[in-house]
C-alpha cells in the first residue's frame, strides 16, 4: 500500500525527526515520517516538503515519507498544516489524538493514504467509519503517547473487528524478533521510533542518545506531566523531579469542559519547551 521494500515505518518523533533522517529512511526502502509540529515557523513546513518531494523525484523507486498530524482541536496549527500538506501532495498521513475525518477526505481526493493511531477499539471504530486506510496499533511501551493494551491483544482485536484494514504495530519495537512477532499475529509491519534517536542523522545531544541506548525496560515510566496525555518516558532525574501524575488542580482543569482546551494548550506548550531543552547538547 505504501510502496516500500520492507515492512517498517520510522515513526514520527516530536522535535527529533528531521529531513536527514527521512531521506536516510527512504534510501533504505522504508517509510520515514515526521510530525508537522516539528516545523512551526512560517514557511518551514513548505520548504521541508519541497525538499522531500524533490528527493523522491530524484530517487524513484525508493521508500516514501509521511506526515503525522495532531488533529485534535487543541492544535492551533492543524488547519494550516493540513492545507500545506494537501497543496504539496504528501504521500501518506498518520493522524493522532482527534477526528481524522477531514484529513481522510482531503487526502483521498488526490490518492494519498491515511493511517490512524489507535489504542483501542473505540478509537478504531471512529477511524474506520471516517474511511481510514489502516491502523497504527499503539500499544504498551510506545514512546511518547502510549496505549494501555499489549500489541498481542490489540492487533488481533483490530483484525477481528476490521478484517479489511491493515494493522501496523507500534510500541516496544526495536529488534527483528519484535517485527516477526507482530507479523505472526497478523500485523503488516511495525512502526519504530525511539531506536532511531540514536542514529547518526538525529540532531540531538550525544548525552540524550547515550541515555536511549542505556535505558532498559525498568527505566521506563508513564507520565501525564509532559503533554497532559499519558506518555512513556525514560525515568531521568528530571522526570523524577517533576513527578509523573498531574495534581488535583491540573486534573480538574484538564477535565473541565470550560477550561480543558486552554489548559491542554498551556501544558503542551510547557512540554515543548521542556523537550527542546532536553534535546540540546550538554543536557
Amino acid at each position: 500500500m505504501l510502496g516500500i521494500d520492507f515492512p517498517l515505518i520510522m515513526a514520527p518523533m516530536f522535535l527529533v525527526s528531521n529531513t536527514a533522517m527521512i531521506k536516510a529512511a527512504m534510501a533504505q526502502g522504508i517509510a520515514g515520517t515526521f510530525p508537522s509540529l516539528n516545523y512551526r515557523k512560517e514557511g518551514e513546513l513548505e520548504a521541508v516538503l519541497d525538499e522531500l518531494n524533490a528527493f523522491c523525484k530524484e530517487n524513484p523507486g525508493k521508500g516514501t515519507y509521511g506526515i503525522n498530524l495532531i488533529v485534535q482541536k487543541t492544535n492551533p496549527l492543524f488547519q494550516k498544516h493540513l492545507d500545506v500538506c494537501i497543496a504539496k501532495k504528501v504521500p501518506f498521513f498518520i493522524t493522532s489524538l482527534g477526528s481524522p475525518k477531514e484529513t481522510i477526505e482531503r487526502a483521498h481526493a488526490y490518492g494519498a493514504k491515511v493511517f490512524c493511531d489507535v489504542t483501542n477499539l473505540t478509537h478504531a471504530k471512529k477511524a474506520y467509519q471516517a474511511g481510514c486506510d489502516g491502523f497504527i496499533a499503539v500499544g504498551q511501551g510506545a514512546g511518547g503517547h502510549a496505549g494501555n493494551n499489549p500489541l498481542s491483544v490489540l492487533i488481533p482485536a483490530l483484525l477481528r473487528d476490521f478484517p479489511d484494514k491493515p494493522v501496523i504495530g507500534a510500541g516496544g519495537m526495536a529488534r527483528g524478533d519484535g517485527l516477526l512477532s507482530v507479523m505472526a499475529i497478523g500485523g503488516e509491519g511495525v512502526s519504530v521510533g525511539t531506536l532511531f534517536i540514536a542514529s547518526t542523522e538525529a540532531q540531538v545531544g550525544e548525552a540524550y542518545k547515550a541515555e536511549v541506548l542505556k535505558a532498559g525496560m525498568d527505566d521506563i515510566v508513564m507520565s501525564d506531566r509532559i503533554s497532559g496525555t499519558p506518555s512513556t518516558i525514560i525515568n531521568t532525574p528530571f522526570a523524577k523531579k517533576i513527578g509523573y501524575n498531574q495534581n488535583f488542580i491540573e486534573r480538574f482543569l484538564s477535565r473541565n469542559k470550560t477550561t480543558r482546551k486552554y489548559f491542554k494548550m498551556l501544558v503542551q506548550l510547557r512540554g515543548i519547551k521542556r523537550i527542546e531543552k532536553s534535546l540540546k547538547p550538554g543536557n
